[in-house]
């Protein structure tokens, strides 16, 4: 069974025609809930601020729903005060209420003035966060603890609503009121619960109209239908069940912006302390819910929104509504589908839902006064619901997950006993060990192997590769990535310790390597010293010139820390080719008496190409083929693109084959000391040369062209046999030996 296919714009609503429409139904579902958000917060400080809350969330919903499609936001993004800043800063206000950290209460009031400049600060640090590019990485935080801290402001929206949605009177305590039915109010508990079912049924009664405006409908027609019965209810100044009477009109909204702000001055230092943490946490979780919706909009629309642009115009929007004294806000999910399915397609259609709720505000704001509180309540219970992580129960199922839901059910739980501030430092904290814990989940060894399964470039005499295959246990080459930090030495030395017991010579290739600490540099001084008590050396090879994780010269900061001064036995190489080569030379040193650099040069009959060739009268012809020829130490015996035909044979002295790269580099295919041939390649197919031959010593080189070969071999057909049977063999003999290693690398 597929899913059903996401809601798609309709195609019978386009243009301007389309972004007023989706604009208008946008608006009735960003109003019932912004003005629910309001009530949400204010009522907390006394039934007195219950219409200075309903105008904070109007207000809130008209000066974001205006300024953050003008300034930047997201196409087809619904801005408005949503279930978050509800949360945070009704969390703020209890703590304050009920001491603000100076174990006294706070004067409402005074409340009423940090709230606002709460929201302030966040709208500002979220412009700020757009504007340095940090839309980005605010979407990397982990998920488990995003989940969580969503599911605690559903269960702390859920909890804060409990007494509105029974009708329990200011002075009753929410737990006491909660279990004891006596206490509740019947007509508010009836008007909550048609007000759930309302939103419920909604989407199957009717598309046209949003199910939060049928819910709230069907809810103020309870309220009226028991008024029938209770005439009471209809006494709006006495109700205690409605919002009452909101001053009407903009003038209250003037007049409690003036207040608020006079009441600004009188602020101290430490007031504006206390916000701080709430503000930041503020900013984060509004940041995190519009870019989570702009997400969803981006996949159902396939579309790409702008996310750094999309915070600039969320501060914006946010401290417009501060400055009004109305509620913050963020991209809403459901207002922002709605708009979605409704024919909305540009920022236009955002500004139509501003204006739509300023034109409701001024023509119908009287009526709000009769909206049932316990309505309200009924509508935040749906959203309370819907905002938990449900789905998180199911990462108990396997153990892989369990550390997860630990992380998600922590943070609710300090969100639900402590406050959502508190939440807040503790997903930090986590978010850092959950980190830590994939750091440490997968390996920092990439490879590891041994000197006898990985050789150099460097092709060694016969006898010198028996040495090496016997001596090849003395080093451990080991491939490293990802961040050696404090999480991740403890692995790595359990994984190198019995190596660093036996091997003389540890090869720490760094390629990989994101970031490293000073742990992990103290560590890496352990080795060496563990390494020369035996005799050894610890070597680094492909040190990154810049860390992915900070721009860090690796080999700056290992010189600035001491791992490689010089009474230090460590050596650095810009590959592991040039490594290996050097630890080769090292062992092969150590069995070999030094060859000298007046070493005399081969004779043709000395080569193991023309081992055969002695005994009779072949070589001689060889030699009417063969020229000499001398390099200088970093001269090219040849280029990429050369016209060559010639094999070469290294009397004495040193060659390198390097394939250049694109990007100025370039890759070590072999290298070749004396009495080895190279230019093989050319010499058999008559083709470019595809690499570059370099001579890194002095080089005395016998050269055989293949046309005089051919020449030759015409009269003496034997040469031709006896010449192609011994390359054939000793190019056998290096394709095995590629095959080994190609072996190796992908079996380790």
């Amino acid at each position: 069974m597929t899913a059903p296919p996401p809601p798609s714009p309709d195609s019978s609503r386009h243009g301007l025609a389309g972004d007023i429409w989706g604009g208008f139904a946008s608006m009735l579902v960003a109003l019932p809930s912004s003005i629910a958000y309001g009530v949400a917060v204010f009522a907390l400080l006394g039934p007195e601020y219950v219409a200075h809350g309903v105008r904070a969330g109007i207000v809130g919903a008209i000066a974001i729903g205006l300024v953050v499609p003008l300034i930047g936001g997201a196409p087809r993004l619904i801005s408005a005060p949503c279930a978050p800043a509800a949360a945070v800063l009704a969390a703020f206000a209890t703590q304050m209420a009920g001491g603000g950290g100076a174990n006294a209460p706070v004067d409402p009031g005074r409340i009423a003035v940090l709230l606002t400049l709460v929201a302030l600060l966040a709208g500002a640090l979220q412009f700020l966060y757009g504007a340095v590019g940090g839309g980005r990485l605010i979407k990397y935080i982990p998920y488990p603890v995003v989940s969580g801290y969503l599911s605690g402001v559903g269960v702390s929206i859920f909890l804060s609503q409990v007494p509105k949605f029974l009708g329990l009177a200011q002075n009753v305590p929410a737990w006491n009121g909660t279990f004891s039915p006596h206490l509740w109010q019947w007509p508010a508990v009836v008007v909550g619960v048609v007000t759930i079912a309302g939103v419920l049924a909604g989407p199957r009664l009717t598309k046209a109209v949003p199910a939060t405006i049928v819910g709230l409908l069907a809810g103020i027609v309870a309220y009226f239908g028991i008024a029938v019965f209770r005439p009471e209810l209809l006494d709006l100044a006495r109700s205690k069940l409605v919002l009452g009477p909101l001053g009407g009109g903009v003038g209250p909204v003037f007049a409690t912006l003036a207040r608020q702000w006079s009441a600004a001055v009188s602020l101290r230092l430490p007031d504006l302390q206390l916000i701080l943490v709430p503000a930041v946490t503020l900013s984060v979780l509004l940041s995190i819910d519009t870019l989570k919706t702009c997400v969803v909009v981006d996949a159902i629309t396939r579309t790409r929104h702008d996310s750094n642009r999309t915070l600039i115009g969320q501060g914006a929007g946010n401290l417009a509504s501060a400055l009004l004294a109305g509620m913050p806000g963020a991209g809403m999910m459901g207002a922002t589908l709605v708009n979605v399915d409704s024919g909305g397609g540009t920022r236009l259609s955002g500004v139509c839902e501003g204006v739509f709720v300023l034109a409701v505000f001024l023509v119908l704001g009287g009526l709000i006064a009769w909206v049932p509180v316990a309505a309200l309540a009924g509508i935040l219970f749906v959203v309370a619901f819907r905002m938990f992580d449900w789905s998180s129960f199911q990462l108990l199922r396997q153990r892989a997950t369990v550390l997860d839901f630990c992380v998600i059910a922590a943070v609710v739980v300090i969100a639900v006993t402590a406050n959502l501030i508190a939440a807040s430092g503790a997903g930090l904290a986590l978010a850092i060990l959950l980190f830590i814990r994939e750091q440490i989940r997968g390996s920092v060894v990439w490879r590891k192997i041994s000197g006898t399964q990985i050789t150099s470039t460097q092709h060694r005499l016969p006898e010198e590769q028996v040495v090496l295959e016997r001596l090849g246990s003395q080093t451990t080459v080991c491939e490293l990535q990802g961040s050696l930090f404090f999480g991740t030495t403890d692995q790595l030395f359990t994984e190198l310790a019995p190596d660093l017991k036996k091997c003389r010579f540890l090869i720490l290739d760094l390629r990989r390597v994101q970031s490293l600490d000073y742990t992990a540099a103290h560590l890496l001084k352990q080795f060496e010293t563990m390494l020369r008590d035996n005799g050894g050396y610890l070597i680094f090879s492909r040190l990154p010139p810049s860390l992915r994780t900070g721009g860090r010269d690796l080999a700056a900061y290992f010189a600035g820390v001491g791992v490689t001064n010089s009474a230090r036995n460590v050596r650095q190489f810009a590959s592991l080719d040039d490594a290996l080569e050097w630890v080769e030379n090292q062992i092969l040193a150590s069995e070999f008496p030094p060859r000298g650099a007046e070493e005399p040069p081969l004779a043709l009959e000395e080569f193991e190409l023309f081992r055969e060739f002695a005994g009779d009268q072949t070589l001689a012809t060889v030699r009417a083929c063969v020229g000499e020829r001398t390099v200088a130490a970093g001269q090219r015996i040849f280029q990429t693109g050369d016209v060559s035909d010639e094999l070469f044979l290294i009397r004495r002295g040193n060659v390198r084959i390097v394939l250049p790269l694109k990007n100025g580099g370039h890759h070590n295919l072999a290298a070749f000391g004396r009495g080895h041939f190279f230019g093989e390649m050319a010499f058999l197919d008559r083709h470019n040369r595809s690499a570059d031959a370099i001579a890194t010593t002095d080089v005395q080189l016998f050269a055989i062209s293949r046309a005089r070969f051919n020449e030759v071999s015409r009269g003496h057909p034997l040469v031709g046999v006896k010449m192609f049977a011994r390359l054939a063999r000793a190019l056998a003999i290096r394709l095995r030996r590629t095959d080994d290693e190609l072996r190796v690398s992908y079996e380790s």
